[in-house]
């Protein structure tokens, strides 16, 4: 039985990566950013389990990440700050949460015996494709204070494999969907405004493509390459090998949901002009060759899963339809 620990464990991807280890046998410490409420975020929502350990804490702690990672023979960090919009408004924020908190990380897992890192990135730090299917090789485009953090993050972990022989493999999930995700998102925020009985349904820019993955998909690819000694220092694409813009995700969304509802733009909703990203698609052709990952979900089968747990009034009433999420 491995010893894992997950940092963001209380996050949407977090959550159902750490239900996934769990299910798989894995002992799992799971970090939950610390607050005084004693919330632990998306893990109120698993059940007990001997094999997991709920911790509250802070990645920008490098005292604290030396605890944490001590006895786990694997750590899966997920922990960020990843909503694009409040990037705008507090960027220095997420240097210190992604930039130097994934440095914290790696000085712990080094200073351990050099542990097994899964480091997640964004494919936001491709920005808009130069080509497509976009693989590995594509350059780096900063077109957000995030992902230019999240691009800061993913050299520093790297680095860290060059210089002191981390094992480290920086897994890069494109857009990811599902249960629990922000309202901040484009596919919750549209659901939760139809499921509220809303009839103008307020949105961004519709014509951006995006390469969805519903979130097990997403979590089964991380666990992939985790499981896989020949993703060790490779940057690997989750991806689903395809592309899709977004009024046709949000056609798909209202014709599931039976909605007539009518979209409207919403300026604050929009990024600044060269900010946006405007096509994503990602090649998934390394990851299948590594690991023979291919996804298992199609993006009708997993927006319909995702509507169904937000019908649920007892997840709605967790969101707030009227107010944007930055």
């Amino acid at each position: 039985m491995k010893n894992c620990l997950v940092t963001g464990a209380d996050g949407f991807i977090g959550s159902h990566l750490t239900e996934l280890l769990l299910a798989k046998g894995y002992k799992v410490k799971a970090l939950s950013y610390y607050n005084s409420f004693n919330h632990w975020g998306w893990l109120e929502d698993i059940p007990e389990n001997k094999n997991l350990t709920i911790l509250s804490g802070d990645i920008r702690d490098p005292h604290f990440c030396r605890e944490m990672v001590s006895g786990v023979d694997m750590i899966f960090h997920l922990a960020a700050l990843i909503a694009i919009p409040y990037s705008y408004i507090a960027p220095d924020s997420y240097v210190d949460t992604n930039v130097k908190g994934t440095l914290n990380i790696c000085q712990a897992a080094r200073g351990q015996g050099n542990i097994r890192v899964i480091h997640t990135s964004t494919s936001e730090v491709y920005g808009t494709a130069k080509y497509v299917p976009i693989d590995e090789s594509h350059p780096k485009q900063p077109q957000s204070p995030y992902s230019a953090s999240k691009i800061g993050a993913d050299m520093m972990a790297m680095s860290f494999h060059n210089a002191f022989d981390l094992p480290v493999t920086i897994a890069r999930p494109f857009n990811t969907y599902g249960p629990r995700q922000s309202a901040r998102a484009i596919i919750p925020t549209i659901i939760i405004q139809i499921a509220r009985g809303m009839r103008k349904i307020k949105v961004g820019d519709l014509s951006p493509t995006r390469d969805f993955n519903y979130v097990k998909d997403t979590c089964r690819g991380l666990l992939a390459l985790a499981e896989n000694d020949s993703a060790i220092g490779k940057e690997v694409n989750i991806s689903s090998n395809s592309e899709v813009s977004m009024l046709d995700v949000l056609n798909t969304v209202r014709q599931i949901m039976q909605s007539d509802a009518e979209f409207v733009e919403d300026p604050q909703r929009m990024r600044p002009g060269k900010s946006e990203v405007f096509r994503l698609f990602g090649d998934n052709s390394l990851l299948n060759s590594l690991t023979g990952y291919k996804p298992e979900y199609s993006l009708d089968e997993g927006i319909r899963e995702t509507v169904n747990w937000f019908n649920s009034e007892q997840n709605l009433q967790k969101y707030k339809a009227e107010i944007y999420n930055v």
